[in-house]
């Protein structure tokens, strides 16, 4: 986990009894968390994972126990795991310098080909306005980025852990958990998502991590719209049922 509880275990997630967990967002937890960890720097494990098809049968396992109806894609990695390894590093951890040919001239861009971070992808807000909410909403939770493994608030994977917190809480039967992660939806990885996967698709090289981000824009979108169904669209600031 790179997002640590500094307020110790919360009871409500030891000794749970059969019955204790509703099935739907607990699912949904799982979704997250998978989803969390296919973003993160691709392991041996993890390769050997995608290439059996334990990952993606997993995922349609959990989607079967959701209102959700989401589509997986073929998640099969087409590479062993040094070239998955080398092709996550060129997509998403290398800078890089792109020129591009405009009316006024080119333009050279700094870092890597694709961003795993949600201000690289607003053209609306500012990387303060989007790291500044994020961390208010982690702080709500007692949530704070670990020590160890420094980084920024929008950074995609602790964004979907995250939201897969707040389905287990939500599991678990806590009132407001439900809205709060609709909330997080609405304002942050829906567009982030949507913009990711376009962005991968427009480049040749992505290879699976296309149909990764093409999965995780569908959980997202289909996870809020079943939460805005339920629960209305996400209410004006003063209104919120969370307002971090």
């Amino acid at each position: 986990m790179t997002a640590t509880d500094t307020g110790g275990t919360d009871q409500r997630d030891a000794q749970l009894k059969a019955g204790d967990v509703a099935t739907d967002p607990a699912a949904r937890g799982v979704l997250y968390q998978t989803l969390a960890r296919a973003f993160a720097h691709p392991t041996e494990a993890f390769h050997a994972a995608l290439g059996a098809g334990r990952i993606g049968s997993g995922i349609r396992d959990a989607i079967t126990q959701t209102r959700l109806d989401v589509t997986v894609p073929d998640l099969s990695p087409a590479e062993d795991y040094q070239d998955l390894s080398a092709r996550y590093n060129h997509v998403f951890a290398l800078g890089m310098t792109a020129t591009t040919d405009r009316t006024d001239g080119s333009v050279e861009k700094e870092g890597p080909a694709v961003s795993l971070y949600e201000s690289s992808h607003r053209d609306d807000a500012t990387w303060e306005t989007i790291n500044v909410d994020l961390a208010r909403a982690y702080e709500y939770y007692d949530l704070s980025v670990d020590t160890d493994e420094r980084d920024h608030h929008d950074n995609l994977g602790l964004q979907l852990e995250f939201a897969g917190y707040l389905a287990r809480r939500e599991a678990l039967g806590e009132d407001d958990a439900a809205a709060a992660r609709r909330d997080l939806l609405d304002r942050h990885l829906t567009v982030f998502t949507s913009s990711l996967r376009e962005e991968l698709v427009e480049l040749d090289t992505a290879g699976v991590y296309t149909e990764l981000a093409t999965l995780l824009e569908r959980v997202v979108a289909a996870d809020h719209a079943d939460l805005t169904d339920r629960l209305g669209a996400v209410p004006s600031a003063d209104e919120r049922e969370v307002n971090w």
